[in-house]
């Protein structure tokens, strides 16, 4: 589902005068770091609205033709550096109106609370606390253009104000914290046989936790928190009286469409990863986030169990991993202790993974010459 940031316009992209009335080109001034930030944003996977309480817009006391020939020229200057706005949500009623399409009433925002976006992972950016309350309202989280003094007094005994995710003046900040929660994900998956909750950071931001109800398998999934740089969540409740099948796999299933999720658009990264020696053992993993799913497995067990989890599930994990990844994958080992053998391959994916998601924060090229991933 799509994410949206919804952005205030006075006060946020550009300075507010004292009579918070942006009508003419002598009051015009972007905030600092403003344009960059927002181009910096342009291409991610953040669907940007315009959101904006315009008090008394196309009467006598702010005519419409004092505020369109601004607005556009602000909207001209940022699509210079690549942000154009998907939609543009602009109240003009008085406060005194209480019109339930005036911020942070959520009149005007139908078609986002339809089921078609994904609120919870969408932001409300703003200055005012009204801000961080429409936030609450509909649903999302909020970053307030305030110092944290400031916004903590403005917050302090409101329901609404664990909404708050950020509180700073910076542009810069708030870029990087989005582009950085963006490569962020919650996965939760229950079937008859499993229910499974899957949180993941691909930078690794956040602690990590994992239990699956199989110890060595545990151990395994904590090679990829080890060495792949992410935080990863993975809490597992399946049918073990029945047999580890269906934990293994659906924990895969989860685990690669959380990897999938927080990759998003896939701008910056190096996509490719990884060889590497355990003890006796030697593990190679070719990693290859191209968008296509295939999968070689060539790993030669002479054990039917290792700890508590059967060998031949590992294949079938992997190559599950791989199609919700939708990833090419190719890993081979070959060595005399089937511990260090599939600990290797786990250690080897883990550091192919590290490779292939690391991004370029400069860069918001695709690595693929077909300009899609």
């Amino acid at each position: 589902m799509k994410k949206c940031l919804f952005i205030d316009r006075d006060g946020t992209i550009l300075a507010e005068p004292e009579d918070e009335q942006v009508d003419s080109f002598e009051k015009m001034r972007f905030l600092p770091g403003a344009i960059g930030a927002l181009a910096s944003l342009a291409k991610t996977d953040y669907e940007p609205v315009l959101v904006s309480n315009q008090d008394g817009l196309g009467t006598p006391s702010f005519p419409e033709e004092d505020f369109w020939p601004v607005h556009n020229l602000m909207l001209r200057t940022l699509e210079g550096e690549g942000f154009v706005f998907a939609d543009q949500l602009i109240d003009r009623h008085f406060p005194q109106d209480n019109a339930p399409t005036r911020k942070p009433g959520t009149g005007m925002f139908g078609k986002y609370l339809n089921g078609d976006y994904d609120l919870p992972g969408s932001y409300v950016l703003g200055d005012r606390a009204t801000d961080v309350e429409l936030a609450y309202n509909l649903g999302c989280k909020a970053v307030l253009l305030r110092s944290p003094q400031e916004g903590q007094a403005m917050l302090e005994g409101q329901p609404y104000a664990g909404s708050c995710a950020l509180m700073t003046t910076d542009w810069a900040e708030i870029a990087e914290f989005l582009r950085r929660t963006e490569r962020r994900a919650v996965v939760a998956r229950k079937t008859a046989e499993t229910d499974i909750r899957i949180e993941l950071d691909l930078d690794g931001a956040g602690e990590s936790r994992v239990d699956t109800g199989l110890k060595f398998f545990d151990h395994m999934l904590n090679q990829i928190v080890h060495h792949s740089g992410m935080s990863l969540t993975a809490v597992c409740k399946g049918d073990l009286e029945v047999d580890e099948h269906h934990s293994m796999e659906d924990v895969a299933i989860a685990l690669g469409e959380a990897i999938h999720t927080a990759l998003g658009s896939k701008r910056g990264i190096d996509r490719y990863g990884f060889v590497l020696p355990m003890d006796e053992c030697k593990a190679l993993v070719l990693l290859d986030f191209g968008g296509r799913a295939d999968f070689v497995w060539n790993v030669p067990f002479t054990r039917e169990y290792v700890g508590d989890t059967p060998t031949e599930m590992y294949r079938h994990f992997f190559k599950s991993l791989c199609v919700a990844m939708k990833c090419n994958l190719r890993i081979e080992a070959e060595g005399e202790n089937n511990h260090h053998l599939i600990e290797g391959v786990f250690k080897a994916f883990a550091r192919a993974l590290r490779m292939a998601v690391r991004r370029n924060v400069f860069s918001n090229e695709l690595p693929s010459s077909k300009g899609m991933l």
